[in-house]
């Protein structure tokens, strides 16, 4: 501080002693003052690095193909194609404005399907609001509730983004890990071993906390939470009054017979739940940036608030195809036609396949419950290569991949992005694996594509 006093000081100095006086040192007194104040909002501080952007831009350098994040390479399905090109091409109306809150059919179609879900009868207009992706739904939800000071439980691993935005509304991330149970000897380990400890996870609540972020399944780790788990979260959350954020984008994706339960659906959850869902992830269209939250109205109004006062409207005609594409599939909703029964059994024969690679080549994969991610422990490698190049206090993963992008060329697997901070000194990788139009049987599983990231699930507060 003394030390810019002291520069703008000696600016006025020479000012004064110039030839030109009066408006000019008027001007230059408001730049200088202007230029010595810090344009940064406190509430951005630490937040600015993001290792996507680093690896975009080495992945950019060394000309390799950077699929650092989560979305398909091949088409949503053809009813999906279809709604989108009625809604280009035909009503000019849908050109313009509508509802800030959601596009009426959409809203009316999300209430309907999701209600009979969720066992409640939604209104359309107080039990839903469509935003800018589920990204979108989550910092609106963060911005409307966690206020200074507010405590949010955030279980790791976890999607990137929670923390960020738990430190930009003001709030103070807490963190509970997944922890994993031993397996024998050439068993292969799966995201159901990995568990919560109900009394660190009951140790986490205090009278300060707002809210628990719940993502099932999970991502990175691809975890579905069991019936039991979710009702000891239900049951703590109700005890200690806390709101629980419920991310279930990956809702579809579950394997192995698997069931996805929305924890809104529990006894004496639904008046305390919002239930985050994106179209980009349902109908493998992530561009078209359509997502929801699905509440009651004592919390959804404060989602309202915020959303009317930033992003106000979503795109018109891509909440439309949306809206098109539920009406199909709810026509054929449980039936072998259905593309979410269809989706997932592609999707677990590119899972199994990858897992088959990862341990051809001395990886051990943890095979997922659902999603389209899986991590690996890479300590093999590790002790193989102990000594990469990079900084001293940089995890060994973020080395490892660096490396990787820099030494192995464009299109052989894998295709290394973002490490995040592990809990298993940083031998812990998350890959992306997505097969190409994976429903068609005529294609071979070689043609899968796959990224390697290390996951998040640190203990401290430097997660990104």
């Amino acid at each position: 501080m003394f030390r810019n006093a002291a520069a703008i000081s000696l600016h006025l100095v020479g000012l004064l002693q110039g030839k030109k006086a009066g408006a000019s040192v008027t001007r230059h007194l408001h730049q200088t003052f202007t230029m010595a104040k810090q344009m940064q909002a406190r509430r951005l501080k630490g937040l600015d690095y993001n290792p996507w952007v680093e690896y975009a831009r080495l992945a950019t350098e060394y000309d390799a193909v950077n699929l650092g994040q989560g979305f398909p390479d091949f088409a949503p399905p053809d009813f999906a194609l279809e709604a989108f090109q009625h809604a280009v091409s035909g009503d000019l109306m849908l050109n313009q404005y509508t509802k800030a809150f959601g596009y009426p059919p959409l809203t009316k179609i999300l209430a309907s399907f999701f209600g009979k879900l969720l066992g409640h009868e939604l209104d359309p207009l107080t039990n839903v609001l469509v935003t800018v992706g589920a990204y979108g739904a989550l910092f609106t939800a963060f911005q409307a509730l966690v206020d200074e000071g507010d405590e949010v439980i955030i279980i790791e691993p976890f999607f990137d983004c929670y923390e960020p935005m738990t430190l930009m509304a003001g709030g103070r991330p807490v963190f509970v890990s997944l922890k994993p149970s031993p397996t024998r000897d050439g068993e292969l380990n799966s995201s159901s071993n990995w568990r919560l400890d109900p009394d660190e996870l009951a140790s986490k609540f205090t009278p300060h906390t707002k809210a628990l972020v719940l993502n099932t399944p999970n991502n990175p780790l691809g975890k579905v939470f069991s019936q039991t788990e979710l009702e000891l979260v239900a049951s703590l959350c109700q005890q200690h009054n806390v709101v629980c954020i419920s991310d279930e984008v990956y809702q579809w994706l579950v394997f192995d017979g698997c069931q996805h339960i929305s924890i809104a659906s529990l006894p004496g959850m639904w008046e305390r739940t919002l239930t985050i869902g994106s179209a980009g992830k349902t109908f493998s269209a992530t561009g078209w940036k359509v997502g929801w939250v699905l509440g009651p109205d004592h919390l959804m109004k404060h989602l309202r608030t915020v959303h009317q006062n930033s992003i106000y409207h979503c795109p018109t005609q891509t909440q439309a195809a949306v809206a098109e594409s539920f009406e199909k599939e709810q026509l054929c909703f449980g039936q072998p036609s259905s593309y979410f029964v269809q989706l997932p059994r592609a999707m677990q024969r590119s899972r199994d396949y990858m897992a088959r690679s990862l341990q051809s080549v001395g990886l051990m994969p943890v095979l997922p419950q659902g999603s389209y991610f899986l991590i690996t422990d890479i300590s093999g490698f590790k002790s193989k290569m102990p000594d990469l190049p990079g900084a001293a206090n940089e995890p060994y993963d973020r080395r490892f991949v660096k490396w990787m992008i820099k030494n192995k060329p464009t299109g052989q697997p894998p295709h290394l992005c973002s490490p995040h901070p592990s809990c298993l000194e940083g031998t812990m990788w998350k890959l992306d694996c997505l097969l190409p139009r994976a429903w068609q049987p005529s294609l071979s599983p070689s043609s899968s594509a796959c990224l390697i990231r290390r996951t998040s699930t640190t203990t401290s507060a430097s997660v990104l």
